[in-house]
C-alpha cells in the first residue's frame, strides 16, 4: 500500500519536478541544426486548488530561479540615466572591463592600416602629383572591391568561430547534455592527435572554411583586378591619353598580387576576434606596416622603383602579416583538415551574401553623399573633404567596441547564457553612447587642429569648420549605430541587418536627392546624420520589438538559469 501511494504521488508530481529541472538545466542549443533556436518553454502553471500543486514543503527542496527584476529594458533605454551611474557600472561591472580590454588592442590594429595608407601617400607624394593622383585612384577602386566581399567576410567569420569556440569549451568542461555532444561530436569534438606537450589543436569547422573561402576570393580579386585594370581606369574616368594612366594602372596590376594575402589575413583576424584575442592580429598588422615603411624608402628611393616600388612594399608587408597570423593560429588549431571545406559552406554562402547586399546599400549612399557635396564646387567638396576623412577616422573607435561586442554576445548566445547575453547588450551600449558622447566633446574642441592638417586655404578652411556641429552632433549617434551592426552580427541577425540597411540607405538616398539641391553642404551632412540616426533607430526598434533571435535573448523564462 505503501509503495503503491509513492508511486501514485510521484506520477501526480512527475510534470512539475520535470518542468522544475528543464528551467533549471536547460539543454544547451547545438550550432549543426540550422541554428534554429527554440526559446525555452515556461514551466506549466496549476492553480493553487488544483490535486497536483505541490505542497510547499516539497517546493522548497527544489532551488528555483531567482526571478529577473527588468532594471535594463531591451531598449537599452537605462542609457538616460546619469553619466556618473553609467560609469560607475562600467567601471565595476566586469563585462564592461573584458568589453574595453578588446576594444582597445582592436582600435591600435584598426589604425594601423590608415597610418601605413598616410606614409605611403607622403612617400609617394614625394615623387610628383601626377603619381600622387594616379595611386590615390588606384587605391580608390582597390579599397571598393576589397570592401564588398572581404568585410562580410570578416564579421561572419567572428561570429561562428565565437559560437563554436563557446560551444567546444561547454563540451570540454561537460557541461552540454548526453544527447548535445551526440550531436556535436561529428564535427566540433574532432581534435588532432599529435599534440606534444603541448594543448592539442581544435578542429572548428568555421575556422578552415573561412579561411578556404578567403583564399577563393582572394584569388578571383587578384585575376580581376590584374586583368581588367585597363577597364576599371576607364570606369573611373581616366582616359587612355592621361599621365595618371600608365602609374595608375602599374599600381593596380602589382597591388592585385597582394589581393589573396588580404582576404586570408581578414579571415584569421576574424577567427582571432572569435576567440577574443585582439592582441594577435595587433601585433602582426604592426610587424607587416612597419616592415611596408622600410621597404618603401628602399624600393621607391634608394632602387628608383618609383610608383612600382610601393606597390610591391605593400603587397610583401601584406603576405608577412598573413603568414605571421597563419603561423599563431595553426598552433590553436586545425587550418587544414582533411575535408576543407565542411557543412558551414552553405551558412557562410547565404549570410555573405546578406552582408554583401547591406555593404552595397553602405557604400551606394555614401558615394551618393560624396556626389552632391561634389557638384557644389570645388572648394565646397574640399571642406566636406575634411570634414568627412575626420568622421571616417574617429569612426574606429566605434568599429572597436562593435567587435568586442560582437565576440562577446556570440559566445554567450551560443551557450545559451541569455541573461548574460542581455548584460552584454547593455553594456556595449552604454561604452558606445559614452565613446560617442567623449568623441563629441573631443572633436569640438580639437576639430580645428585636425583640419589644419589638411590645408592651409582659409576658404576651405572656413568650410570645413562650418562642418564641425554635424561631425560632433552625429558622433553619440554613429557610435549607438556601430554598436548595433556588431550585435546584430553577435547572434547573427544578419538578414534584418541587410534588409533595414536597404531601406535606410533608400531614403537617405531620396533626402541627398531632394534635399541638397536646396541646401548644399547642410544638406550633405543632414542626411548623414539621418542617415546613422535611422541605422540607430533600426536597432532600438529591433531589440524594441523582440524580433528574430532577439525573441530568445529577451525570453523571460530563461531569466537566471546560468545562475548557480
Amino acid at each position: 500500500m505503501a509503495m503503491d501511494a509513492a508511486a501514485r504521488l510521484l506520477i501526480l508530481h512527475r510534470p512539475i519536478l520535470v518542468s522544475l529541472h528543464s528551467a533549471r538545466f536547460p539543454t544547451p542549443l547545438s550550432p549543426l541544426r540550422k541554428r534554429k533556436r527554440t526559446p525555452i518553454r515556461s514551466p506549466p502553471r496549476f492553480s493553487p486548488s488544483s490535486q497536483r500543486s505541490p505542497p510547499p514543503e516539497d517546493r522548497s527542496a527544489v532551488d528555483p530561479p531567482k526571478p529577473y527584476h527588468r532594471t535594463h529594458g531591451p531598449t537599452g533605454f537605462s542609457l538616460l540615466r546619469p553619466l556618473h551611474r553609467v560609469l560607475e557600472e562600467i567601471r565595476d561591472d566586469g563585462i564592461g572591463l573584458e568589453i574595453l580590454s578588446i576594444a582597445l588592442p582592436a582600435v591600435l590594429a584598426l589604425a594601423a592600416d590608415p597610418i601605413a595608407s598616410l606614409v605611403d601617400t607622403a612617400f609617394v607624394g614625394h615623387l610628383g602629383s601626377v603619381e600622387l593622383a594616379a595611386v590615390g585612384v588606384s587605391v580608390s577602386v582597390f579599397n571598393l572591391v576589397s570592401k564588398l566581399f572581404n568585410v562580410p567576410l570578416l564579421n561572419i567569420t567572428t561570429s561562428f568561430v565565437a559560437e563554436e569556440q563557446a560551444l567546444d569549451a561547454e563540451l570540454e568542461n561537460n557541461s552540454l547534455s548526453k544527447r548535445d555532444e551526440g550531436l556535436i561530436s561529428e564535427t566540433m569534438q574532432q581534435k588532432v592527435l599529435g599534440c606534444g606537450d603541448v594543448e592539442c589543436r581544435k578542429y572548428l569547422p568555421a575556422v578552415s572554411t573561412s579561411l578556404a573561402l578567403a583564399a577563393g576570393i582572394g584569388i578571383v580579386e587578384a585575376i580581376v583586378l590584374a586583368l581588367c585594370s585597363g577597364l576599371l581606369m576607364n570606369f573611373m574616368g581616366i582616359p587612355v591619353d592621361s599621365p595618371m594612366r600608365l602609374p595608375a594602372e602599374q599600381f593596380l596590376s602589382l597591388r592585385a598580387y597582394g589581393a589573396p594575402a588580404i582576404v586570408i589575413a581578414l579571415a584569421a583576424q576574424g577567427t582571432f576576434r572569435g576567440f577574443m584575442d585582439t592582441k594577435t592580429p595587433l601585433y602582426a598588422v604592426g610587424v607587416g606596416n612597419l616592415l611596408n615603411v622600410i621597404l618603401d624608402v628602399i624600393l621607391i628611393f634608394l632602387l628608383g622603383l618609383g610608383v612600382g616600388g610601393a606597390a610591391i612594399a605593400t603587397v610583401i608587408s601584406e603576405y608577412v602579416i598573413a603568414f605571421i597570423l597563419l603561423w599563431k593560429l595553426n598552433t590553436k588549431v586545425v587550418i587544414i583538415p582533411p575535408n576543407i571545406i565542411g557543412t558551414e559552406i552553405a551558412r557562410y554562402l547565404k549570410s555573405g551574401g546578406l552582408l554583401i547586399g547591406r555593404t552595397i546599400a553602405v557604400l551606394l549612399t555614401m558615394t551618393l553623399s560624396t556626389s552632391m557635396a561634389a557638384r557644389e564646387g570645388p572648394v565646397p567638396m574640399a571642406g566636406h573633404q575634411i570634414c568627412l576623412q575626420v568622421w571616417l577616422a574617429v569612426s574606429l573607435l566605434n568599429d572597436a567596441v562593435a567587435l568586442a561586442g560582437q565576440a562577446l554576445l556570440a559566445s554567450e548566445y551560443a551557450r545559451g547564457n541569455y541573461k548574460q547575453a542581455r548584460l552584454v547588450t547593455l553594456r556595449v551600449l552604454q561604452i558606445g553612447a559614452v565613446t560617442g558622447i567623449a568623441l563629441a566633446i573631443f572633436l569640438f574642441f580639437g576639430f580645428g587642429a585636425f583640419s589644419d592638417l589638411f590645408t592651409t586655404d582659409s576658404a576651405v578652411l572656413d568650410i570645413a569648420q562650418s562642418g564641425v556641429w554635424f561631425v560632433c552632433v552625429s558622433q553619440p549617434i554613429n557610435a549607438l549605430a556601430f554598436v548595433f551592426d556588431g550585435l546584430y552580427y553577435g547572434v547573427s541577425d544578419f538578414a534584418y541587418a541587410a534588409y533595414s540597411m536597404v531601406l535606410v540607405g533608400l531614403i537617405a538616398s531620396f533626402f541627398f536627392v531632394s534635399v541638397v539641391p536646396i541646401f548644399g553642404l547642410a544638406g550633405v551632412w543632414t542626411g548623414l546624420i539621418l542617415f546613422m540616426s535611422l541605422r540607430a533607430g533600426a536597432g532600438f526598434w529591433r531589440l524594441g520589438t523582440k524580433g528574430g533571435p532577439w525573441k530568445i535573448v529577451w525570453s523571460e523564462t530563461e531569466d537566471g538559469m546560468m545562475e548557480k
